[in-house]
């Protein structure tokens, strides 16, 4: 039975929604931890290395096709809207966009404030006339934008497939959040990732290079840190599996022997092959994609895919609502 004392030292004040979600999701059965909890710091640089690795198609692939509907998109959105992104992380491919649409201003929104702020830094030297108002901010709960913005159109862009990262029924609320947050009228910009073979897919979550292994196993660095946890981490390896029937690849700590631990002072045990699931990523085709976008209040008005129709960019609208079919 593997254990770890508590390292010296009083740990850094947490977050009580990840102390929360942490502790019960390792109470739970299955055991799982939101996804979002990834995103600290040392989590987003390991996310953006992610983002460049061979493996990874979809980063490249939403880039490429940004770059390719670029002058569409640009005939397509509000003059002088506001940008409002939800997950900036580094915005790598906000500057497509905003070079595409030209817009009156940008409201990235992440988790993670130190990499946002850095990244806002950044792209504000890149487009020194267009105002930038980060928000430090979980889009998963209520989210006042900022007065700034209030007037102006706007167009949400929710780039990367995060929305897989959900199910269906998080998904639709959150969709419903958005469109209370960005006003009727708004657009909104989303990719999604499209059905694969296991073959393209696993990799890209199991990289031959271990970066996604790191990303996954820094989770519970985070704990461990954060709640004076004494997870042995070494105990732990990332598994990566496509689930067939609801058509995502699921991430996994799996415990490699029985091991026994303590987070924030309540004790935990688990044995070999027990795991905690700790991502989803569902995969799209374009009738599920778009029924989805309606159950969350948006009507999609244009839709692009690369050559391979490995992702799609739709472009949605917040239409008024009809009660009658």
């Amino acid at each position: 039975m593997l254990k770890q004392e508590p390292e010296d030292g009083q740990a850094s004040l947490a977050d009580p929604n990840f102390r929360a979600d942490v502790l019960a999701g390792l109470a739970a059965t299955p055991r799982a931890i939101p996804a979002r909890w990834f995103y600290d710091r040392r989590g987003s640089e390991l996310f953006e290395a992610i983002t460049a690795l061979p493996e990874y198609y979809p980063t490249r692939t939403e880039a490429a096709l940004l770059e390719s509907i670029g002058p569409e998109l640009g005939a397509l959105a509000a003059r002088n809207a506001a940008v409002v992104e939800f997950g900036s992380g580094s915005s790598a491919k906000t500057p497509i966009l905003l070079r595409a649409i030209r817009p009156a201003a940008y409201v990235p929104i992440d988790i993670s404030g130190d990499f946002l702020r850095q990244s806002a830094r950044a792209l504000s030297a890149d487009f020194p006339s267009l105002p930038v108002y980060p928000v430090e901010a979980d889009f998963l709960r209520p989210l006042p934008l900022p007065g700034e913005v209030a007037s102006l159109p706007k167009l949400g862009f929710f780039p990367g497939s995060t929305v897989g990262n959900m199910n269906a029924y998080h998904a639709v609320d959150l969709l419903r959040a958005m469109r209370e947050w960005l006003g009727e009228g708004a657009r909104l910009l989303i990719g999604m990732d499209r059905v694969k073979s296991p073959d393209v897919l696993i990799p890209a979550y199991d990289d031959a290079q271990g970066v996604t292994a790191a990303f996954n196993l820094n989770l519970l660095e985070r704990i461990n840190r954060e709640l004076s946890g004494t997870i042995p981490v070494a105990a732990f390896r990332h598994r990566a599996i496509w689930n067939a029937d609801a058509a995502r690849i699921e991430m996994h700590l799996e415990a490699q022997g029985d091991v026994e631990f303590t987070v924030d002072g309540r004790p935990f045990a688990m044995m070999a092959a027990d795991t905690i699931h700790t991502e989803n990523s569902h995969k799209y085709g374009p009738n599920g994609a778009r029924m989805l976008l309606r159950a969350g209040g948006w009507t999609p008005v244009r839709e692009w895919s690369d050559p391979q129709d490995w992702f799609a960019l739709i472009l949605c609208e917040a239409k008024p609502l009809r009660r009658a079919p």
